[in-house]
């Protein structure tokens, strides 16, 4: 179906699919894929977000993705959720357009089961049910890097690491005094502008970088069902960081930033409660700090590093009909403040060549103040405290072999201490042409506030429980021109947090009529990832990855026993490729396969698989002009990521890139 507010501006859909498609093309450069020159350097590629310290990945036995920068700008990708969905294991849900709730999901985990970082600092929002992370309003200006750990992590990373970490780092400076500026505009009078501009000496380095994003956007209820008004959304932020040697062993490191988001959306209208058209609007402001003091010692052996992260997430509801509707003085109907206050120590210590040590110490203060018209009949305000410490050895036992092990403690205020562990080995064999992986890793997610001291809450719940691992090979063939890899995975989480329904008379249903929260959920995902890349010569690189992914739903005595997880397509595939022509003009052609799913528990409601299709060409005047243009869904499919909810159809942008 193509969209009618989807018709290009400007420009023929078919002129610059007819220029396009003269040739294949590549979606991203994940760590595992070769270089343009016959020399392959994949394992050298350094993370990380694997040990929470720098290290190749051919000592790294973790399943691990790297999107570098140049993949980034080769993406053309605004949102970087539409980034993230080109990996392996990765499976995404957006209601609606950009700008709309969008959650991202690995390997099976829930969306609030995934660790997000930005530069270290984690973003989850204590306000929110589960005290997950939305992706709606997180784009691409700025990241130079993201990291993608799959599997079980909380041995480093705590609380929410069950079904992996994505570490999302943004630029440095590189020279004395520089910037970029990127602007780009097309369909649904989409709009964007970003720009940075830093400096770099030997003692000093400093970024100052904004940028601002705006669409009319498509109706978030689907157009097919009857949508008919466009939900509009504005995102726009900006950032700072400095860097200073106060002596050649000791560094300052400050960093800000700031992201604010006003977003129409379609919704369950009051008061008839059905879901529709409406005219309701939401904002979001949030703000994250870090200071942080780094010291090395004399023989670089041992680096120490103290720091304080701050984070604060301001969402807000507004209905303007509320006043009629539901007899309240005011439009706003919901406002959620989540806070979070991190002190940190972490060493990492060389203690003889080839092996590391990397420990430390958190403690982590979470608040909420929330409140909400229509289900909620008082404001919660309420926090909880965390108390963590973590150790982890990695060492090379033999040439080529290392091993990694980790424990983990956490003391919550709450429900008390939970134990975590890690393992994990990198086998480098055959002259670096075969690499044998595994891992196994334990997760834990602390019960969210809400789940704690709302009017549903359990004060007896006990963390979300999950064991993970993984098995896989990667080979390099003809020169390192090709690099294939296959991984098999598993995980089963226990004591997951659900509602439970007090028409079963049960425990807190004398006190919670309605219901209340439990551990008494079970699920289980396995399946297995394929990537293959190849540089079939030296224009022509080409992608592919796959990955099946089987989810069960294990709740004892429950209805959806033996399910299906909801939104959670089996399958999920990849296929790309670029080429660069020897005038500056580089062009892609990029497959998307999201399979089938169910958008409920009972696996009554189904979500059909689609194909979709992206055309991109970019041509480089120099070293720092490019000009840009790309078709997304160029075949204008309808489909679904999340039921009753509109997708974009075929839209087309262009833009330009310029560096100084």
């Amino acid at each position: 179906m193509n969209y009618p507010e989807s018709r290009l501006a400007g420009a023929s859909v078919a002129g610059i699919a007819l220029t396009l498609a003269a040739t294949l093309v590549s979606t991203l450069g994940i760590a595992q894929t070769v270089v343009t020159s016959p020399q392959d350097s994949s394992l050298d590629e350094i993370v990380v977000v694997a040990n929470r310290a720098p290290e190749p990945l051919s000592r790294i036995g973790n399943s691990v993705t790297v999107i570098n920068e140049a993949a980034i700008q080769e993406s053309q990708a605004t949102v970087l959720s539409d980034l993230l969905v080109q990996t392996p294991g990765l499976t995404v849900a957006r209601n609606g357009g950009v700008g709309q709730p969008t959650s991202v999901f690995i390997r099976g985990a829930t969306s609030d089961q995934t660790v997000v970082l930005i530069d270290g600092v984690q973003l989850n929002d204590p306000s929110a049910p589960g005290g997950g992370f939305n992706f709606a309003n997180l784009m691409t200006a700025g990241v130079s890097r993201v990291e993608i750990l799959r599997g079980a992590q909380s041995t480093l990373y705590g609380s929410q690491a069950i079904g992996g970490v994505i570490n999302i780092v943004t630029a440095d400076p590189s020279k004395p005094t520089g910037g970029e500026v990127n602007a780009e505009g097309g369909s649904l009078d989409t709009g964007s502008i970003a720009g940075d501009i830093g400096g770099k000496t030997d003692v000093l380095q400093w970024r100052l970088a904004s940028n601002w994003y705006g669409t009319s956007g498509i109706a978030a209820f689907d157009e097919r069902l009857g949508g008919v008004q466009r939900d509009a959304s504005q995102i726009g932020g900006g950032s700072g960081q400095l860097r200073y040697d106060i002596t050649s062993d000791l560094q300052l490191d400050l960093r800000a930033y700031y992201t604010t988001a006003r977003v129409d959306f379609d919704g369950y209208d009051t008061p008839t409660g059905t879901f529709g058209n409406d005219n309701e609007y939401g904002t979001t402001d949030q703000v994250l700090g870090y200071a942080g003091l780094t010291l090395k010692s004399p023989d670089r052996t041992l680096t120490n590093r103290l720091a304080f992260e701050y984070t604060n997430t301001d969402t807000r509801s507004y209905d303007p009909q509320a006043p009629a509707n539901e007899g309240i003085p005011t439009t706003e109907t919901f406002y959620g403040i989540g806070r979070n206050e991190r002190e940190e120590y972490q060493g990492t210590w060389q203690f003889a060549p080839r092996y590391q040590l990397v420990f430390g110490a958190q403690h982590e203060k979470s608040t909420t103040d929330t409140f909400d018209t229509e289900y909620d009949p008082a404001p919660l305000e309420n926090e909880a405290s965390i108390d963590s410490g973590y150790a982890q050895l990695q060492g090379e036992v033999l040439a080529g072999l290392t091993l990694t092990a980790g424990e983990r403690y956490d003391r919550h205020d709450v429900y008390g201490g939970h134990t975590t562990g890690q393992l994990a080995a990198a086998w480098v064999l055959n002259d670096a042409h075969t690499v044998l992986r595994s891992s196994f890793g334990q997760g834990f997610k602390a019960p969210s506030l809400y789940q704690l001291y709302s009017q549903y809450g359990n004060t007896a719940l006990q963390p979300e429980q999950s064991h993970s691992w993984d098995a896989g090979i990667e080979q390099h063939v003809w020169d390192g021109r090709v690099i294939l890899s296959a991984t098999y995975f598993q995980n089963d989480s226990r004591d997951l947090i659900a509602f439970f329904d007090c028409t079963t008379p049960n425990g807190l249903c004398a006190t919670e009529p309605f219901g209340y929260y439990a551990n008494i959920a079970r699920a289980t995902a396995h399946g297995a990832e394929l990537q293959a890349a190849v540089n079939a010569t030296q224009e022509l690189n080409l992608t592919a990855n796959y990955t099946l992914t089987d989810t069960e739903d294990k709740s004892p005595d429950s209805a959806t026993f033996g399910k299906e997880l909801p939104r959670h397509p089996k399958e999920a595939a990849n296929l790309a490729a670029t080429y660069r022509w020897p005038i500056h003009l580089t062009t892609d052609v990029a497959l998307r396969y999201g399979g089938r799913s169910f958008d409920d528990a009972a696996n009554d409601i189904a979500l059909g698989g689609y194909v979709l299709v992206d055309l991109r060409a970019s041509y480089a005047f120099d070293d720092h002009l490019e000009l840009y243009a790309r078709v997304e869904n160029a075949t204008g499919k309808a489909y679904e990521t999340a039921y009753q909810y509109g997708s974009l159809g075929r839209v087309g942008f262009a833009g330009v890139r310029a560096s100084f």
